[in-house]
């Protein structure tokens, strides 16, 4: 059963949010990477997790059917890890797994530090540690974390050179030309599913347009390496082999500076969740949250 609501997190600012499964169920918090709508989340992947648990799925501030205010207010990405809990106040969620990817997951580590109290587990995919610890790799030897593999150069001149005012057709080539690349080269590229799915979010969202804003948003203040290096919540690392903005071994890097943490590989998977990857990764999501 789908239900749709729309929560206040902030003056002015209303978030959409949509919850699927058992309402007396565990819930279970998605949230999604930056500048993307909460429907990046796949259904098969949002009913798989369902089957289990009540699971809350939500636009962020400038995407889909939420508020678009950055212009007229600017805000900090921090302000997007306190949308995160005002979603489960609003829904009255006193505490949550939580499943974060890409930003989703950075915002997910700023809760693990910050609110721990409000997690039950913590579910970390495609993203990058909140610290300053080095990466210490098998061999012993230490990599510093300004020294860990960069971002696909090739992403990084999709972003910088991103034309504007494109007509909704050439929109959704642009973005289906940047899922190509996020996808990575360790499973085939599914160019009708992804436009299709772009489509949905283009008519979910009420136009084509596309803000900027969680890239020009405030970055600082972000750090919590000694909080992460003492959280009690249990945390799962997801490593995605073909992973072409935080290739390993940031994956690693996480799980080394989470306490307890631990980590899963999902063999072909890259910046992305197409249909190959969503049953292990959907396994691997509920084993971590059925320990709890």
């Amino acid at each position: 059963m789908h239900r749709e609501h729309f929560v206040d997190v902030a003056p002015g600012v209303r978030l959409w949010a949509e919850e699927r499964g058992d309402a007396d169920a565990p819930a279970l918090l998605l949230i999604m990477g930056g500048q993307a709508s909460g429907l990046g989340w796949p259904d098969e992947l949002v009913d798989a997790l369902a089957a289990h648990h009540r699971v809350i799925r939500y636009d962020h501030r400038d995407t889909g059917r939420s508020t678009w205010s950055y212009e007229t207010e600017p805000y900090a990405i921090t302000d997007l890890a306190d949308d995160a809990l005002a979603v489960l106040d609003g829904l009255g969620v006193e505490r949550a797994h939580v499943v974060g990817m890409s930003l989703g997951g950075m915002l997910t580590q700023l809760l693990l530090a910050d609110h721990p109290e409000r997690l039950r587990t913590a579910t970390l995919i495609g993203t990058c540690a909140l610290s300053t610890t080095p990466y210490t790799r098998p061999d012993g030897s230490v990599t510093p974390v300004e020294e860990l593999p960069p971002i696909d150069p090739r992403i990084l001149d999709m972003w910088a050179h991103r034309p504007e005012d494109l007509d909704p057709e050439a929109e959704l080539d642009w973005r289906v030309a940047h899922w190509r690349l996020l996808n990575g080269d360790g499973i085939p590229f599914d160019e009708e599913a992804v436009r299709e799915l772009e489509r949905r979010i283009v008519a979910h969202t009420g136009h084509a347009r596309v803000s900027t804003a969680h890239g020009r948003a405030d970055h600082s203040g972000m750090l919590r390496t000694e909080a992460l290096a003492a959280t009690g919540v249990p945390t799962l690392v997801v490593s995605a082999t073909a992973e072409p903005v935080f290739p390993p071994p940031h994956a690693q890097h996480l799980a080394q500076v989470i306490r307890g943490a631990e980590l899963v590989e999902v063999p072909g998977m890259g910046h992305a969740l197409p249909r190959p990857v969503l049953e292990p990764l959907a396994k691997a999501i509920l084993a971590h949250t059925g320990t709890a």
